[in-house]
């Protein structure tokens, strides 16, 4: 990701922080959420948001539309039934030049938010704990393969740094999320990974994600460290 397209994510969030509507009915969330507090070590190219279910989400909806017309921003596309856009941005020739922006209504009754200074945008947001962000990436990989068959390779990388840093996850989340008891639950998940995980799954979706030297150091050890990590929790 270059520095320009990162300044672009700042920029819009800054303004949802600044919008009062938006700044009390979203809370922020995702990988670029947890690289903006210092919880993660990877560049992350999207904004992640919850909704309030109690929150208007046709004022929303404009609200969003305002902030992109003013920030010069094309709606590429957007869903037609959850507040999800593909924005393009004008940026110089060879540069990526498009977001991703979600706000989903579904939220779990075990997810626990805090008020966070975002010391990038110099700003307060609603943000997910780290307790809550950690349970909900480790469910994350049961979802995907049961929505989509899917395994995507961030969400081991980031599994391994917030379990090397020492947090703690939602032991309740992990229950609510996947109907099982965390034990239980990170046992499958270490199979899963086992059985599953490849190198070319790793090389394709960390190598834009990190520097050159965290690449080369985590590429051939991720799987392997992650299984251990997960083998102590359950011991």
């Amino acid at each position: 990701m270059s520095a320009f397209h990162k300044a672009q994510l700042n920029r819009l969030m800054i303004k949802i922080a600044d919008n009062p509507i938006l700044a009390q009915n979203l809370y922020f969330k995702g990988g670029t959420c947890a690289a903006m507090s210092g919880f993660l070590d990877r560049l992350s190219v999207d904004l992640d948001f919850d909704i309030k279910p109690e929150a208007d989400k046709i004022k929303i909806h404009q609200k969003f539309y305002l902030i992109f017309k003013k920030l010069k921003f094309e709606i590429k596309s957007e869903s037609s039934k959850v507040l999800q856009f593909f924005l393009r941005y004008p940026a110089p020739p060879n540069l990526r030049n498009t977001l991703e922006i979600d706000a989903l209504g579904e939220i779990y009754k075990s997810n626990i938010y805090e008020p966070r200074y975002l010391a990038e945008i110099d700003r307060i947001v609603n943000c997910q704990t780290i307790e809550t962000m950690f349970a909900n990436k480790l469910a994350a990989v049961q979802d995907r393969w049961l929505k989509r068959k899917r395994i995507v390779g961030r969400d081991i990388y980031d599994i391994h740094c917030f379990f090397y840093r020492g947090y703690s996850y939602s032991p309740e989340l992990i229950k609510e999320r996947t109907s099982m008891e965390p034990q239980k639950y990170l046992a499958w998940l270490c199979k899963f990974i086992d059985e599953k995980l490849t190198n070319q799954i790793v090389d394709e979706d960390l190598n834009m994600l990190l520097t050159h030297e965290q690449f080369q150091q985590i590429r051939k050890t991720l799987k392997q460290e992650v299984l251990n990590m997960l083998k102590l929790k359950m011991s």
